[in-house]
């Protein structure tokens, strides 16, 4: 199987680098400065020409996270080549999402790829309030936002992932980082909670949406080295360019790490592209391709005195076992873009292909086959005077799991222990409409609906005991809100909505001592959100605050424990509810440099207060939730100068340990990590950071997985990475 990703992994490289060349030239004219992200960025004129602009507030987000100002007047001018259609500008995309009455972020690529080594999700979102983001080992890390996917041990739940648009989660709604390729996305979209509603997406967490370039994108043409702690090092190419109708863009990447930790040791290789054609400048067709091979051994959880004590300690029984998550992918999809006068239409078609070699406490061998379709039609028009913006769509994701289990032997396969075929079908319809009664105000109503089914065809029936089993879905999730743009740069906003989670095949209950609670007897999860909050950029100053209350019934937690291992059942009522807090302002101006562009001391901050906890239930009476901490902060302070550099500390710290079971018997310990970076970006050509981080080398623990009842010596903890340093390089033209 590693001759496979070897082979694999030696044709991705040379198919990019044999491109690139041929590129060139395709792709010279879009050779221009690529200017911070505003609506009004001078180097971005065509994106005026693709979509109608809105009246919003500039995006907060993307001007505090920038590590260097970037000068627009660096070789800024108008590309020659015309913009996709299928494909928004991340300008564009900043008007669509900040026509949502709630909490969004968009994160431009600017933000972690030349200035972090990018290599997990953490590195992405570690600056949008709300999102709480902690790798485990490898590329597997922890994912919650709102308090979603707590009591997911393994596996993301509650958040569903797109790329461009196209699921990336199971038909039965898991989703893994181990596909995500940090190097490949010029834009990440976060969509928190119910103003998830424009992709159909329907969970508490809401979605991410992860947008790859096209060959119509400036710097089409790229390479990157990273290397550092632990074994670390990646090389990644990417290539592209416009001839005609025809635009093309392929990325690829090749990564391997030792690990921190005993026995997580990994490689993996990675390639995106995509081919557009465009048969008129109001109608374009897009195909894309992403392929995945990943081999990643796993340390395992270890018990709280273990995590701080002996960090690098892999748990015994993943080195018996030889634990690990290998993982090959091809997704196929297809996205066409038709413009009219006052509508747009966007459809496709998706496919995808996996296969998961997983052994851990037994051999999982699953191969997935999902497949789907979206369609989405988005009206924007005056009537009788009044502007109104109407979407409507719906979403088909259907798939099929040939799930194989068998006996673990030092992580090879031993006899037979499980066999079945799990089928899933969702269908979603959606419809959004925005009326602008006042210029500068919209009321805002929608609703969702979906259809889903589970059904599981047990083909091997241990002890005579049939698992086969389905049920039927039939969901209702409407919103309203309001949107206030207060003046051009600065944003109100309030909505409440309803969100409905459909259980997987995963969510049961089984073992001595426990109740038998089979997954056709799981509820889907219901919850009621309320929120509010304002968000906006000035020269310097920018800032986003929510506030939101979640009502949830049924929610999919961690009610029962067998073997140290959490079954999902359903919670009677729970309560999420925070405050989502983001700030970036230039401290101090002109300190060595007072011309036009002045030098900055620009603080950064992203905080989250998390507080969930049962309603009154029968076991756990008002208990808080396990597996979040309470408040999390993320800060630096950045010294940049027009020149493109940047020095400076940066800080994350969670003041207050939390639980990790229900009983609120157990906690985590509370920490301070001390990170710095420096390094050069000024838009153009070249550029280069060097990181530190966990300056001190404390010793904490960075997540946790959850029980009902934990002990002392429960293993739930995964400890944190030791001091590290990374380094890299970049050019792009």
């Amino acid at each position: 199987m590693l001759s496979v990703s070897m082979r694999l992994r030696s044709v991705l490289l040379a198919s990019a680098a044999a491109l690139i060349p041929g590129a060139v030239s395709a792709q010279s004219a879009l050779s221009t400065s690529l200017p911070a992200v505003t609506v009004d960025a001078p180097a971005q004129q065509r994106a005026a020409a693709t979509r109608k602009p809105r009246n919003v507030a500039p995006n907060a987000r993307t001007a505090r996270s920038t590590p260097a100002a970037t000068p627009a007047s660096v070789g800024a001018q108008a590309p020659t080549v015309p913009g996709a259609l299928t494909v928004l500008t991340a300008q564009q995309a900043l008007r669509e999402v900040q026509q949502t009455p709630g909490g969004v972020a968009l994160v431009t690529a600017d933000a972690w790829r030349t200035s972090t080594p990018s290599n997990t999700i953490k590195d992405v979102l570690d600056y949008v309030p709300g999102v709480f983001a902690q790798p485990k080992w490898g590329d597997d890390t922890r994912l919650s936002i709102r308090g979603s996917s707590l009591s997911r041990n393994f596996h993301l739940r509650g958040v569903q992932l797109y790329m461009d648009g196209i699921p990336i989660n199971t038909a039965d709604g898991y989703g893994d980082f181990q596909e995500i390729d940090p190097t490949a996305y010029k834009y990440v979209e976060v969509f928190k909670g119910g103003n998830a509603l424009r992709f159909g997406a329907n969970s508490l967490g809401g979605a991410i949406n992860f947008v790859t370039p096209t060959g119509r994108d400036p710097f089409a043409n790229g390479a990157s080295v990273d290397m550092g702690a632990f074994g670390f090092r990646r090389l990644q190419a990417n290539t592209g360019g416009a001839n005609g109708p025809w635009d093309g863009f392929i990325t690829a990447s090749t990564q391997s790490a030792d690990g921190f930790r005993d026995h997580s040791n990994g490689e993996a290789t990675r390639v995106s592209g995509n081919v557009g054609y465009q048969f008129s400048p109001d109608f374009e067709t897009r195909f894309y391709l992403n392929a995945n091979s990943v081999r990643q051994r796993i340390p395992g959880s270890v018990s709280k005195d273990s995590a701080l004590n002996s960090p690098t300690t892999a748990a015994a029984s993943n080195l018996t076992g030889d634990q690990q998550r290998n993982i090959d992918t091809v997704r196929l999809a297809n996205k066409t873009t038709i413009r009219l006068d006052n509508t747009t239409i966007d459809f496709g078609v998706f496919g995808v292909d996996r296969h998961l070699m997983h052994p851990i406490f037994q051999y999982l061998d699953y191969s997935y086959q999902d497949y789907g379709g979206f369609a989405k039609v988005t009206d924007d028009r005056n009537i009788g005077g009044y502007r109104n913006v109407f979407v409507a769509g719906v979403n088909v994701i259907n798939g099929r799991i040939d799930n194989n289990q068998y006996v673990n032997v030092a992580g090879q396969k031993g006899a037979l222990t499980f066999s079945s075929i799990d089928r899933s079908k969702n269908t979603s319809v959606y419809a959004e409409n925005s009326f602008y009664f006042l210029p500068t105000v919209a009321v805002i109503g929608g609703t969702q609906f979906l259809y889903a089914t589970r059904d599981r065809q047990d083909r091997l029936k241990p002890n005579g005991v049939d698992g086969s089993g389905s049920t039927e879905f039939n969901l209702w999730s409407p919103k309203g809100g309001l949107l206030w743009n207060i003046d051009p740069t600065w944003q109100a906003y309030a909505n409440i909505s309803r969100s409905a989670e459909v259980p997987s095949f995963g969510e049961s209950s089984n073992g001595p001592g426990i109740p038998t609670i089979p997954f056709t007897s799981i509820r889907p999860q219901r919850a009621t959100t309320y929120e509010i909050g304002t968000r906006g950029r000035r020269p310097d100053l920018t800032w986003e605050l929510t506030g939101y209350r979640a009502n949830i019934t049924d929610e999919l937690q961690c009610i029962y424990s067998a073997f140290g291992n959490c079954n999902v059942t359903n919670a009677d009522r729970t309560i999420h509810q925070g405050i989502e807090a983001g700030l970036g302002i230039a401290v101090f101006k002109g300190m060595f440099d007072a011309g036009p562009q002045p030098d900055k001391l620009w603080l950064n901050m992203a905080y989250t207060f998390n507080d969930f906890r049962f309603d009154n239930d029968a076991t756990f009476g008002n208990n808080l939730l396990p597996g979040a901490p309470r408040h999390y902060l993320r800060a630096e302070l950045l010294y940049k100068h027009a020149n493109g550099f940047y020095l400076g500390p940066n800080v994350e710290w969670v003041p207050e340990a939390y639980y990790v079971d229900s009983a609120n018997t157990l906690k985590t310990e509370p920490y301070a990590l001390l990170g710095l970076k420096a390094g050069v970006d000024n838009g153009g050509t070249y550029s280069g950071y060097i990181e530190a981080r966990n300056v001190l080398d404390t010793r904490y623990i960075a997540s946790a997985s959850i029980l009902n009842q934990a002990t002392a010596t429960s293993p739930l903890f995964e400890p944190g990475t030791g001091r590290a340093i990374y380094a890299g390089v970049k050019a792009r033209w």
